[in-house]
């Protein structure tokens, strides 16, 4: 699982990449949130230096068979856990969906370059929870900063937006999920149904 670099991070043409604007799919709003990392480059070194911890301190990067590079295992690694994905999509999204291969840095050149199905899952899985959640507060707390300033440069008379806690949060969206509820949850579940029914009848 050797990190290798495919090209230098300054011949990828990312900022080429010409994205959905008005797409309501979420897979074009990931891509511009990714973009707006790779072309923050203080921001995308402050995330190399996190995704370093994901290899193990015993293993050398620079012998071994040739890897993915941090910048592909970072994307990779958001498009599946925000789409909710196997790696088997993942899997044909990164060899056949052409606007993530651009922000994946390639081009013309290595167009035909493909990813196989264990180097995925064998890079991707590297990442834990907690390297998931260092790199969530710290594009979280960017992302505050940015609307801070564009709020400044707008010269817009509404004040900041309040200071964040110590531990910032962001939004989501949620999903129900179909279950088996065995007894006696399903009988209390039943009851609390009922008795919200009389209440509403009753007003």
């Amino acid at each position: 699982m050797r990190e290798q670099t495919r090209k230098p991070l300054g011949n990828m043409q990312v900022d080429q990449a010409i994205l959905e604007e008005k797409s309501r799919d979420d897979i074009p709003q990931l891509l511009e949130g990714l973009k707006y990392i790779f072309l923050d480059a203080t921001l995308r070194q402050q995330i190399f230096d996190i995704l370093v911890n994901i290899f193990p301190k015993n293993i050398n990067l620079h012998d071994g068979r040739p890897g993915m590079d941090l910048w592909s295992i970072f994307v990779i690694a958001v498009l599946r856990v925000n789409l909710n994905c196997d790696y088997d999509r993942i899997h044909n999204l990164v060899n056949h969906h052409k606007t993530i291969r651009q922000i994946l840095g390639h081009g013309v050149l290595d167009d035909q370059e493909s990813y196989c199905l264990q180097t995925l899952k064998d890079n991707v899985s590297l990442l834990t929870p907690e390297i998931l959640d260092q790199i969530d507060q710290l594009v979280i707390k960017t992302g505050h900063e940015w609307i801070k300033k564009k709020v400044a440069d707008a010269g817009s008379t509404q004040p900041p937006p309040p200071p964040v806690d110590e531990k910032l949060r962001g939004r989501c969206d949620s999903f129900v999920v179909e279950t088996h509820v065995e007894y006696p949850t399903d009988t209390r579940l039943l009851f609390d149904a009922l008795r919200k029914v009389v209440d509403l009848l009753v007003q």
